[in-house]
């Protein structure tokens, strides 16, 4: 059996207090602070405004650390079909006409005249789109700079953007520094 100071006492070793200082502190930067209520009902307030589930909205401000002030849509982003005359679903056209504070941005697809193609979006949806460009269909140079020509006239932060297409334009958000990517489904729901 052992005796009183069986644990042998605190380290003597050189550096013991250093050690117990550094340890402190990684625990305490481990633990997550606590955002006040107020501040989750202004963001969940503002998930509401973009269209986006709270966690969705948390992920994306995570991320970045800044709000989300455009939303990037790509041809199947938006469910576009594309035959003589441009065709957008309503609950798609319902939601959009439901945000509060954000920019609206397209990417034509290859072929199409961005403005030309803009001006066709309005009268189709009803709706103010800010800027168009043309999506690049392949290369990371010429993905970055399609981003770019869409953000540049409107001096908008790619962290503040948020891309809403499928799979195939996810190399969009690497490329042009964009805040991040949903699936159509995820955004808008079984359209």
């Amino acid at each position: 059996m052992t005796g009183i100071g069986h644990n042998k006492g605190p380290s003597l070793e050189p550096g013991a207090g250093w050690r117990r200082y550094a340890w402190k502190r990684a625990r305490q930067s481990l633990m997550k602070e606590a955002v006040p209520l107020e501040i989750v009902r202004l963001r969940m307030r503002r998930a509401k405004e973009l269209g986006l589930a709270y966690p969705q909205y948390a992920s994306i401000l995570r991320g970045t650390g800044r709000d989300v002030t455009a939303f990037l849509f790509t041809c199947d982003g938006l469910g576009l079909r594309l035959r003589r005359r441009l065709e957008m679903p309503q609950p798609v056209r319902d939601k959009l006409g439901g945000l509060i504070r954000t920019d609206l941005l397209a990417l034509a697809p290859e072929g199409e005249v961005p403005e030309e193609f803009r001006a066709e979006l309005e009268d189709v949806s009803g709706l103010r789109f800010a800027a168009a460009g043309v999506a690049a269909p392949t290369g990371w140079r010429a993905s970055a700079e399609a981003v770019r020509s869409v953000l540049g006239p409107l001096k908008l932060a790619g962290d503040a953007v948020v891309l809403i297409g499928e799979n195939e334009a996810a190399g969009l958000v690497v490329a042009g520094k964009l805040a991040g990517h949903l699936q159509r489904e995820a955004y808008f729901g079984e359209t």
